[in-house]
């Protein structure tokens, strides 16, 4: 009895291993993440780079971009930024390089490389591939789509998720702000109208009481 639950927790543990296994695996890919971006809009992305090789550091990033109009690098020492453009003047890539002197990122180590870029574009997501190069030349591309059923591949590309855009909520506003202005006009055009006929009120009261001063006036003399 006592070899059967013995094994059975070693199953256990065994998978419970490899779970956690997998877990660190999954956090140890490149990913992007900026709270908040919405579908055409700007955003502050932040990619977190781990180091998985076990003898080398990272010396080098790039992100493929989609075709963005503004495309700017945090600073950071130790690090040069190169921004790319087509022959649209559309940024497509960003590119950090470790300075020379510069061990880049150690194994077991990460770096957080920060980006601020408008506008996004208008879809649900957006997937910017990543390469990473290390200090012994071999180099891991972060290109995979996920699987059609949400599987994760080997290895993924970064991706947003954007929220939809604030386009209907700025058209609304200026509706209101029209209607507003409508509402305000016919409010001066009826002040106007009663401020008129107000006038023509008192204009026929004063001859209404200049006729009766002369009507009594004559009763007088009768």
């Amino acid at each position: 009895m006592s070899i059967a639950i013995s094994r059975a927790l070693g199953t256990v543990g065994a998978a419970a291993g490899l779970a956690l296994l997998g877990t660190g695996t999954a956090a140890a890919h490149v990913t992007a993440d900026a709270p908040g971006a919405e579908q055409g809009g700007s955003a502050v992305v932040t990619f977190k780079v781990p180091t998985e090789s076990e003898t080398a550091g990272t010396t080098g990033l790039r992100i493929q971009l989609p075709g963005l109009s503004s495309a700017r690098t945090e600073p950071m020492p130790g690090w040069t930024s190169k921004v790319e453009k087509n022959d649209k003047n559309q940024v497509v890539a960003v590119t950090w390089t470790a300075q020379p002197g510069n061990p880049g990122v150690a194994p077991d180590q990460f770096q957080r490389f920060v980006l601020s870029v408008s506008p996004l574009p208008d879809q649900d997501t957006v997937t910017m591939p990543a390469t990473q190069t290390y200090s012994d030349g071999s180099v891991v591309e972060w290109n995979q789509p996920m699987g059609p059923d949400g599987s994760e591949p080997e290895h993924p590309a970064p991706q947003l998720t954007l929220a939809a855009g604030g386009g209907g909520h700025h058209h609304g506003t200026a509706a209101a702000n029209s209607g507003a202005a409508d509402s305000g006009a016919a409010q001066q055009e009826s002040d106007g109208t009663a401020r008129w006929l107000g006038g023509i009120g008192l204009a026929l009261g004063a001859v209404g009481a200049l006729l009766g001063l002369a009507g009594l006036a004559r009763g007088r003399r009768s």
